[in-house]
């Protein structure tokens, strides 16, 4: 009968439950560090919403390029600014607004909090939808070489303008600040992982830059996307 290396055999099995071992506690620190990386990568809702007012407030932009072009009797492509009011309605006010009016505005008139702005606010939403139905209607080749097309398109930008200048930055400062005040911390962060999901389902993964993408890719038609252009220089 062959004698076996009793010894070894256990430091062998030994060996090899360190090792598996070691293996699990390796692929737990893993997980758990891939956890801990997307956490820090998760924006909070208010955070969320203010970088898409980034968004809108580079589309204000270009339709004040838009406007000045018009303004100006200077050549204007349609295919910028149709593009522009495309992402107004798709992203802004399709999306962003929505999660307002769905998520926001109910929590706060349930909690009587800054009930007569989110009035206000809402207002400004529908307002701002109507005059997106003319900027689409008029962002073509044909209005934009009629006078009274083009005078009407840039009155209808004009006015998103006007109202959306201080209606983002009343959000910004106002409603979304208070907004942490109204819930609990763990609808806080559910709130935020619901946004992200929306945002992947309406527009794919990393949604929110392949927009900003767009958006990019329309101030550089227009000759308006280096940002030093923008800087004054010193007077003479």
């Amino acid at each position: 009968m062959k004698a076996t290396n009793e010894p070894g055999r256990r430091r062998f099995i030994k060996a090899g439950g360190i090792f598996i071992a070691a293996s699990g506690v390796a692929a737990a620190i893993n997980a758990f560090a891939k956890e801990e990386e997307k956490k820090n990568q998760e924006v909070s809702p208010p955070e969320d919403l203010m970088r898409e007012h980034g968004v809108l407030k580079r589309i204000l932009l270009i339709y004040g390029e838009a406007i000045r072009r018009i303004d100006g009797k200077e050549d204007l492509p349609p295919e910028p600014l149709a593009d522009s009011a495309k992402i107004i309605r798709d992203f802004v006010e399709d999306y962003h607004e929505k999660l307002e009016e769905n998520f926001l505005f109910p929590r706060f008139k349930k909690a009587d909090k800054l009930v007569d702005l989110v009035d206000v606010l809402l207002q400004q939403h529908q307002a701002g939808r109507r005059l997106t139905d003319i900027t689409m209607h008029l962002a073509t080749s044909q209005a934009l070489k009629n006078e009274d097309d083009r005078r009407k398109l840039a009155d209808s930008m004009r006015q998103f303008i006007r109202v959306y200048n201080p209606h983002e930055a009343r959000e910004d400062t106002v409603l979304f600040p208070a907004f942490r005040g109204i819930v609990s911390a763990h609808e806080f962060d559910s709130l935020g992982e619901d946004f992200e999901k929306k945002e992947d389902e309406l527009f794919g993964e990393d949604g929110f830059f392949k927009v900003v993408d767009r958006v990019a890719e329309i101030e550089k038609k227009l000759g308006i996307y280096e940002l030093a252009q923008f800087t004054p220089t010193a007077a003479d």
